[in-house]
């Protein structure tokens, strides 16, 4: 690894921690292509991120927490669906092609996108009171509803190789119909734990770089936790607009990179 890669790996760090925890995703998706321009090879690229990114993503989750954001029964049925999912998924893996899931999540997260910037769901509130979570209010087939998150997110990240955060918040957002802040809190802790079994898995076929593995996180970590608190302190209208703008480009840029 050159002097070049080896500070790129960092920045692409810096990158992802703090959009990561400004819109409660892990980063591992995005972290991917970044590494690949600075020449690393394939497997590496895609299977390093996902230790990388787990410690920034645990110090996310803390200042969500810190405020009381965290939905513990969203984390616990997507930690307890969404892990065995991931297994399977990352074993299915072996026989299935990628590219038309990737075609599909790519126009999934662009749907997302368009959605949240052209139908928000997000209501005003004063000033003083836009960074305390909500009363809780569960919509009609919550359980099943968290089944079939926890099992359809959990089933394509093992598929891909990632945590799953891009489609777990909004999937929390739109489908469970969770606050936005609360949504982004519970898909940063669910993803870091859905990351852990594909790490496992990568490191098992020898395709994790712990040195870039922990260049990035040495990126990661700080910027993670600064992009969070931006999170909460930012008025929900505003986040969701910021959020919409995010997974629209997102969208579009995994769609360039499949053409």
């Amino acid at each position: 690894m050159t002097h070049a890669q080896a500070g790129g790996s960092v920045i692409v760090g810096a990158l992802v921690g703090f959009l990561g925890g400004l819109f409660g995703k892990g980063g591992s998706a995005v972290a991917t292509p970044l590494l690949s321009l600075l020449g690393l090879p394939g497997y590496v690229a895609v299977a390093s991120p996902l230790p990388a990114t787990m410690p920034g993503t645990l110090m996310a989750t803390a200042a969500y927490q810190h405020s009381h954001l965290l939905d513990r029964e969203v984390v616990w049925w997507g930690i307890g669906v969404g892990t065995p999912a991931t297994i399977i998924g990352a074993w299915l893996s072996r026989w299935t092609g990628s590219g038309p899931l990737l075609l599909f999540t790519a126009f999934l997260v662009l749907g997302f996108g368009m959605a949240f910037l052209l139908k928000p769901a997000e209501k005003l509130t004063p000033a003083a009171n836009h960074a305390l979570p909500a009363a809780t209010v569960r919509v009609s087939h919550w359980r099943w509803r968290l089944l079939l998150v926890g099992a359809g997110v959990g089933l394509i990240s093992g598929l891909l190789a990632n945590s799953g955060g891009f489609l777990l918040a909004p999937c929390y957002a739109r489908f469970l119909k969770l606050r936005l802040k609360t949504a982004f809190a519970c898909s940063l802790l669910v993803s870091a734990v859905l990351a852990f079994p594909g790490t496992l898995a990568h490191w098992y076929l020898g395709h994790i770089s712990w040195a870039v593995a922990g260049l990035v996180a040495l990126g990661t970590m700080p910027l993670s936790y600064v992009g969070a608190r931006l999170a909460i302190r930012t008025r929900s209208r505003r986040l969701e607009r910021w959020y919409g703008v995010g997974l629209t480009f997102l969208g579009v840029f995994f769609l360039f990179n499949l053409i």
